[in-house]
């Protein structure tokens, strides 16, 4: 297992199912994985982000903390949060890929619908004669898209 995969792990156990915040020393973090605090920015950044579902403070200091929001929002808000405001008119497949990773991860997806939109959305989908900006524009079209039918399908 990589180094990142078990902070991100630790984390999210510290995290649990009952807590919704932790508040972590960077540098202690850092220590007990025996690695660079850079390390520790990294797994926040791309592990921990808005998309994913967490919000992240960043206190400096002597007595300076990370502190690590799990945002509880599920069901037609989240939707409508990802359609509106997070995809935009263009994505990359990494943050399509992460976006549909956390619809499995907070119950909006099943796992059979997440692998079924990772799919259509990857790579191998996506191998058409099209620009890098053209190919990016439909995966966003295509993601908000699956989206809403999700959204509707718990409506139902």
């Amino acid at each position: 297992m990589r180094i990142s995969d078990s902070i991100e792990n630790f984390i999210k156990e510290m995290l649990g199912e009952d807590s919704h915040e932790v508040e972590l020393r960077r540098n202690e973090l850092a220590e007990y994985f025996g690695c660079a605090p850079s390390q520790i920015n990294y797994v926040l950044a791309t592990r921990f982000s808005p998309s994913q579902g967490y919000m992240t403070e960043s206190h400096r200091g002597g007595g300076g903390y990370i502190r690590i929001v799990r945002v509880v929002e599920t069901g037609p808000q989240k939707m409508a949060y990802l359609v509106r405001d997070r995809i935009g008119d263009s994505i990359s497949e990494e943050e399509a890929l992460r976006i549909i990773g956390h619809l499995r991860d907070s119950g909006n997806a099943t796992e059979t619908e997440a692998s079924l939109m990772a799919a259509a959305l990857g790579g191998k989908a996506m191998a058409v004669p099209l620009t890098p900006e053209v190919k990016n524009a439909l995966r966003a079209r295509m993601l908000k898209s699956m989206i809403l039918a999700l959204a509707n399908k718990q409506n139902a």
